[in-house]
């Protein structure tokens, strides 16, 4: 079952077969973040980097838990098993946030992903008022486009030769999710 610590309100949609625990990132898991962050599966699936020092992740931590983010981290057994961001825009874009999300190798398809998704998507629709959440993500990446899909973000374009992965340039997709 998942679990939702702080001030958060925890409606069915949360329920997980196991122990899983979404709440607010603290500085001091920046180690465990750069753990997820550098899981094969992530470097390749998202735009991180391999070989980043620990003291390059401890200040994006640091920067990621300042005013107008949103960082959420998800333990699994104990462990953060994956984390995602929320980063709302400012002035007359202050209704928009994009979304990052990483979750560590061992732990995908256990329904990760999915307590993070529900529990920004919750803060997003009941407690920012956000109107829109974009994303982007590599057209291969069958699982996250899923995913995503599941909590009504929908696919708005392609953006060619958008990133450099693995020696080659890869397309990606602009997802967005606009509430009515």
């Amino acid at each position: 079952m998942l679990e939702l610590s702080g001030r958060e309100r925890r409606p069915a949609l949360f329920m997980s077969k196991e122990l899983t625990t979404v709440r607010e990132a603290k500085a001091d898991d920046y180690k465990d973040i750069a753990e997820v962050l550098t899981c094969p599966g992530v470097v390749r699936d998202t735009k991180q980097l391999p070989y980043v020092s620990l003291d390059k992740r401890r200040k994006c931590v640091e920067e990621d838990l300042g005013e107008g983010v949103y960082y959420l981290v998800s333990e699994f057994d104990g462990k953060v098993a994956g984390n995602l961001g929320l980063h709302r825009k400012k002035d007359r874009l202050a209704h928009v946030a994009g979304l990052g999300m990483a979750v560590y190798d061992d732990y995908r398809d256990q329904g990760i992903g999915t307590a993070l998704m529900a529990a920004a998507m919750d803060m997003a629709d009941n407690w920012l008022n956000l109107k829109r959440v974009e994303l982007d993500v590599y057209v291969d990446n069958k699982r996250a486009i899923h995913l995503y899909e599941k909590f009504g973000f929908v696919i708005e374009g392609t953006l060619k030769a958008q990133a450099f992965r693995d020696g080659e340039y890869v397309d990606s997709h602009p997802m967005g999710r606009v509430r009515d």
